[in-house]
């Protein structure tokens, strides 16, 4: 006698959160040509996100990084104290190691890069949602290359953002309320931590690993 078949394992709910409608269709698509995944919600925002997981329950997140409002680590962080047990997998355009251990630490369990969508996120998905993490391979590099690095400190990420805003040394101890000789000290240790000789390589590189935006404003 033949013993019954098992039931088909529930799909993995997915919840979807850009602020970007065509990346959000985008995944949409890919995610409806999988037999074990469905989209439960989207949210274009790190707000958004808090409710909706709140609501929907999901079992994976997929959470952009830079959003207005609430931005991603922040809905990260806030999911993570939600539910201990939320399985949130970054997927973002910005490269570099500092905002991945930003992210990492907040609580994501996965960090991808946009450019990999197609490759990447269905089985990154799959990882995430059994427990384990996913990492691609270019941010898991960074992650090794600068990972006995010492970290740039609040306040000297605060100096670069106004560096990279354009401001001379007076006007960035005008604005934080320091010496010009405290502003040049900072400016000397960044520049040894980073590996660099000057303002704008400084600014460059604090762009590439995450640390900063230069483009956002000031």
């Amino acid at each position: 006698m033949m013993s019954p078949a098992a039931p088909d394992p529930l799909p993995i709910r997915v919840l979807i959160v850009d602020d970007h409608v065509m990346v959000r269709d985008g995944i949409r698509a890919l995610l409806s040509r999988q037999a074990d995944m469905e989209v439960a919600g989207e949210a274009c925002n790190g707000a958004e996100a808090i409710a909706m997981f709140r609501q929907l329950s999901p079992d994976v997140t997929l959470m952009d990084v830079q959003m207005p409002g609430v931005g991603g680590v922040e809905a990260i962080a806030e999911i993570r104290r939600i539910a201990a047990d939320a399985r949130i997998l970054v997927l973002t355009t910005y490269p570099g190691d500092a905002n991945a251990v930003r992210a990492l630490r907040a609580g994501a369990a996965g960090y991808l890069l946009k450019n990999g969508i197609r490759s990447e996120l269905v089985d990154a998905i799959r990882s995430v949602h059994s427990g384990r993490r996913a990492v691609s391979s270019d941010i898991a590099h960074e992650l090794a290359t600068h990972a006995l690095d010492e970290p740039l400190t609040q306040r000297e990420i605060a100096i670069l953002r106004l560096v990279a805003d354009g401001h001379a040394n007076k006007q960035i101890a005008r604005h934080l309320n320091l010496s010009v000789e405290t502003i040049k000290a900072q400016l000397k240790t960044i520049f040894n931590k980073l590996g660099v000789h000057d303002r704008t390589h400084a600014v460059t590189l604090a762009a590439r690993r995450g640390y900063i935006d230069p483009f956002a404003p000031g």
